[in-house]
C-alpha cells in the first residue's frame, strides 16, 4: 500500500479519536449502524444505482 494512503487512514483515526474525546456520540457524517451502533459506516452503490450503507464493524447492510 502506498505511504500516502496509509497516512490518510491514520488521519481518519485521528478524526475519530478527537470526536470521541470531545464527547461526540455521532460519526462525522452522522451515521450509525442500526445493528451494532458503530460509527464505522461506508456508503456503497446498490444494484439499481441506489445508495446503501454497510457497517465495516459487523457487516450489516441497509439502505
Amino acid at each position: 500500500m502506498q505511504t500516502s494512503v496509509l497516512k490518510e487512514v491514520g488521519d481518519l483515526g485521528d478524526l475519530r479519536d478527537s470526536a470521541a474525546s470531545a464527547g461526540s456520540d455521532r460519526s462525522p457524517v452522522g451515521l450509525r449502524c442500526p445493528a451494532c451502533q458503530s460509527v464505522n459506516v461506508a456508503q456503497v452503490l446498490g444494484d439499481n444505482g441506489g445508495v446503501s450503507y454497510v457497517c465495516t464493524a459487523c457487516g450489516h447492510i441497509w439502505s
